[in-house]
C-alpha cells in the first residue's frame, strides 16, 4: 500500500491504517530502535509504541514523507527509552559517544527552530547541505545520525577504518555548523 493511503486511514481513523503501517516499516523501525538499544524485547516494544504516536499524531498533523514521520518517532522514543534505562549506569555502547554528538546537533536544531528560521526552512537548508556532499559522505552522515549506526557498522559498509569515519563525521559536522552560519541561523 502506498504511503499517501495509509496516512488517509490514519486520517479516517481507520484501524487498518496501523496493520499496513506495521506490515511496511516494522522492519525499518526496528532497526532504528535496535541501533540504538540493542535489545530485542526494547526495540520491540518502541516499534509498538511508535505505532501509538503515530495513531495519535495523525491527524492532525499530515506527513509529507511517512517513512521519516515514523523513523523520528521511533528514534525519540528510543533514545528516551534508553536514557531511562541507563539514567543510574553509565551505558558501555556506541550510543554514549553518538549521544554526545547528536546533542550538539539537536541543541543547534532546537535554538535554531526557536529564535531563528521556521522548521520547514531550516530542512531545506539541512537538505541542502546532504545534497551538497558525496554520495559516500551522506550515506555516513545519515547513518550514523538518523540511523544510529555504530562507527563500527558503517566502517564496514564503507571498507573504512572507524577513525575514517570518524573524521569524515567531524569534518562534516563542521561544514553543516559553517553552512548554517552563512544562512545567519546560528551564532
Amino acid at each position: 500500500m502506498e504511503d499517501k493511503e495509509i496516512v488517509r486511514l490514519f486520517l479516517d481513523r481507520e484501524e487498518s491504517a496501523i496493520r499496513e503501517l506495521d506490515s511496511k516499516y516494522s522492519r525499518f523501525c526496528f532497526k532504528i530502535a535496535f541501533n540504538i538499544l540493542s535489545s530485542r524485547e526494547d526495540s520491540e516494544e518502541c516499534v509498538n509504541d511508535t505505532w501509538f504516536r503515530t495513531w495519535n499524531y495523525i491527524p492532525p498533523k499530515q506527513p509529507a514523507v511517512l517513512s521519516s514521520f515514523i523513523g523520528r518517532i521511533t528514534r525519540g522514543l528510543a533514545i528516551d527509552r534508553l536514557r531511562k534505562k541507563y539514567a543510574a549506569k553509565r551505558a558501555d555502547m556506541h550510543i554514549v559517544d553518538l549521544e554526545a554528538e547528536t546533542e550538539q546537533l539537536d541543541r543547534l536544531a532546537a535554538n535554531t527552530l526557536e529564535d531563528k528560521i521556521s522548521e520547514t526552512e531550516f530542512y531545506e537548508i539541512l537538505n541542502s547541505f546532504l545534497r551538497g556532499l558525496s554520495e559516500r559522505d551522506r550515506d555516513i552522515f545519515l547513518r550514523r545520525y538518523w540511523h544510529m549506526d555504530s562507527l563500527k557498522e558503517i566502517a564496514a559498509r564503507h571498507g573504512s577504518t572507524e577513525g575514517s569515519i570518524r573524521g569524515s563525521l567531524y569534518r562534516n559536522r563542521k561544514k553543516l555548523y559553517k553552512l548554517l552560519e552563512q544562512e545567519g541561523v546560528c551564532v
